[in-house]
């Protein structure tokens, strides 16, 4: 047995500290995320999680090695990585890793959170060349997707706003999950996932996501039928009208936040379009260039729509009604609500004056409270998200995006299932931050699942 399996197969108990479940983290060290993760546990008396970075692990992978090799690694302070100036690993001698199934009735099997992979970049060039070389199947069919030759993904320039090749990074983001699945599972059969890897990819994937959510009973906006794949703008027109639909959300399928979002409509008399998303573009060298400008444009000349629905149909879409939202004033909004380990917790409002209420847009933010929503509109948005995150049994937490419809009598509908929905400044529940709370529900009952 080696020096890392004695250490992290050893249970501790701490003199100071009563036994609790062990976290490994796989996520970016630096990254806002990880950083109030590991300051909640501190806040609240835990030991700090031990992270695994993504670029450490996927770097690790591309030459050769196992998820195992890269623990082994940081165990040893290789490749390490410091937050704020200290470690970001926590002593071997401190890891409660074990295969028991308990310990002083105390869950002492691994638990892994899969944290969010964005805002590195060098893991987002390890995703594209682990997206080019991995054998898993694209999310369209034909060739007309955006593709970077593997030898190129390493050596690429990042330009701020870009969006590189989406479908091919999603490829390499569910060959990611799949292999930390298939790995940990290999090295400790007891592990449990916060969230499961598998329903991560479905989270992640809008399309198979509303359908998912469909299937198990879940309102969801009507998707855009079609006899035929919708492959490009000229598919698109003709879906919406044999549909009679002449509004729709195109959304890419594997798009975060209002990245890759377009609200689309067509006056039905005079022809006239409008798109409304946060997608620029730049003809560079006789190609488009596709990036997210961080504000919203509006396009209706049919050249650029054309173009940009062509791209986000054959990067993959999810084309669903535009449905009216519930209003406040002249604004629109919806309902981020974190739910976790079965709880509905934090919420908040988004209003935008707008079709998109994403935050990082500059739209406003209130507490429900302070939108003026009763009882009942919070216990509808709460029953629904829930019965979203029932839909995927074997995860634990996500921010749920809930819609309650215009009518006289709204009802609830699930835009969106975050597997990192919760981070969520400035809001509180029970006294708690988001992190806070769902560490001190973890500590409380012990993430167990069959």
């Amino acid at each position: 047995m080696t020096e890392m399996e004695e250490n992290l197969q050893s249970p501790v108990k701490d003199s100071d500290m009563t036994l609790e479940q062990p976290l490994l983290l796989i996520g970016n060290p630096n990254n806002r995320r990880t950083l109030g993760l590991q300051e909640a546990r501190q806040r609240i008396g835990l030991q700090p999680a031990f992270v695994l970075p993504y670029a450490h692990l996927l770097k690790t992978w591309r030459r050769g090695g196992t998820m195992a090799d890269a623990v082994q690694q940081c165990l040893e302070g290789r490749g390490t990585t410091h937050m704020q100036g200290e470690p970001w690993i926590s002593s071997p001698a401190s890891m409660l890793y074990a295969n028991h199934d308990s310990v002083d009735g105390v869950s002492n099997v691994p638990l892994i959170r899969i944290d969010a992979p964005g805002e590195e970049w060098d893991v987002e060039r390890e995703l594209l060349f682990l997206g080019a070389v991995n054998d898993v199947s694209p999310l369209i069919d034909g060739p007309s997707a955006g593709i970077i030759p593997a030898a190129q993904t390493l050596t690429l320039e990042q330009e701020w706003g870009r969006i590189y090749a989406p479908s091919q990074w999603f490829r390499g983001w569910k060959a990611c999950l799949e292999r930390v699945r298939h790995e940990a599972r290999k090295y400790w059969p007891n592990a449990r996932f916060m969230n499961d890897p598998d329903e991560i990819a479905i989270m992640f994937d809008k399309r198979k996501c509303q359908q998912h959510l469909s299937a198990h009973g879940v309102h969801v906006p009507p998707t855009l039928q079609s006899s035929e794949p919708i492959r490009n703008y000229a598919d698109l027109r003709t879906a919406m009208t044999t549909a009679g639909m002449n509004r729709v959300f195109v959304k890419l399928a594997c798009g975060s936040g209002a990245s890759g979002v377009v609200a689309y409509q067509i006056n039905p008399r005079t022809g006239a379009e409008i798109a409304i998303t946060t997608v620029g573009m730049e003809r560079v060298q006789g190609r488009i260039i596709f990036y997210n400008e961080g504000r919203l444009r509006r396009y209706t000349h049919t050249s650029e729509i054309s173009a940009l629905m062509d791209w986000l149909c054959a990067e993959g879409a999810q084309i669903e009604r535009w449905m009216a939202k519930a209003s406040l004033g002249s604004s629109v909004f919806d309902i981020r609500q974190l739910v976790a380990g079965g709880q509905a917790g934090h919420a908040i409002v988004r209003l935008s004056q707008t079709p998109i209420t994403n935050l990082h847009l500059r739209n406003e933010r209130l507490l429900p409270e302070e939108a003026g929503l009763d009882e009942q509109q919070m216990n509808g948005v709460k029953t629904a998200a829930k019965a979203a995150m029932a839909a995927f049994p074997y995860s634990w937490s996500a921010g749920i995006d809930v819609m309650l419809s215009g009518d006289t009598e709204p009802r609830a509908y699930i835009l969106d299932v975050n597997p990192f929905g919760d981070l969520l400044y400035r809001v509180q529940h029970n006294g708690l931050g988001t992190y806070e709370w769902e560490m001190e529900l973890l500590r409380k009952e012990p993430y167990n699942y069959d």
